[in-house]
């Protein structure tokens, strides 16, 4: 009887080992979104420095009760300029909308928030990008559903804007919401 080569039986069996990831990552739910480790999680800490001239967002404010939208944004952001009248209408429509500038300067942030109208009942402030790093916040925008007891619901990376705004952040939203 002939003996094979354990260098025989590897290539087939490494080709079958990436075969199954990569079946498993398109049978994924969502194949587009990357998975949050924080969904199902308390929120991690917000910053404790506030865009200059707006009101500290602050940890008591994510566990009041009431579901809160935590928006990571910055001024230099071009898609954060296209959903900027999104969450004009969220914040319009009675939801509690805060606002976290990351990797920014003071004074854009705030000249922004004047120029554009603020969405945000609190904001803090995130110049070296720690509370994004903590968030697991990969590029801004992004923007966290969070419950009234501090848990993190929903996680959307993106602008929102379009049909993922509408079929993805806004039924979540109502499901938080009880909406």
């Amino acid at each position: 009887m002939a003996k094979v080569s354990p260098l025989m039986i590897l290539p087939p069996v490494v080709f079958a080992a990436f075969a199954g990831l990569f079946l498993a990552g398109i049978l994924r739910d969502n194949p587009d979104e990357l998975p949050s480790t924080f969904v199902g999680q308390p929120a991690p800490p917000v910053p404790v420095e506030a865009v200059d001239g707006t009101t500290q967002l602050t940890d008591a404010d994510l566990r009041s009760g009431e579901v809160t939208i935590v928006n990571f944004w910055a001024s230099w952001c071009p898609p954060c300029r296209a959903e900027h009248p999104i969450l004009l209408e969220l914040e319009e429509q009675g939801y509690r909308v805060a606002g976290i500038n990351f990797r920014d300067q003071q004074a854009q942030a705030s000249e922004y928030l004047d120029r554009y109208e603020d969405p945000f009942f609190a904001t803090g402030f995130d110049l070296r990008g720690r509370s994004a790093i903590d968030w697991g916040v990969t590029a801004p925008p992004e923007t966290f559903i969070v419950g009234g007891d501090g848990t993190v619901l929903f996680r959307f990376i993106g602008p929102l804007i379009g049909s993922d705004l509408e079929q993805r952040f806004l039924p979540e939203l109502a499901r938080a919401t009880g909406g």
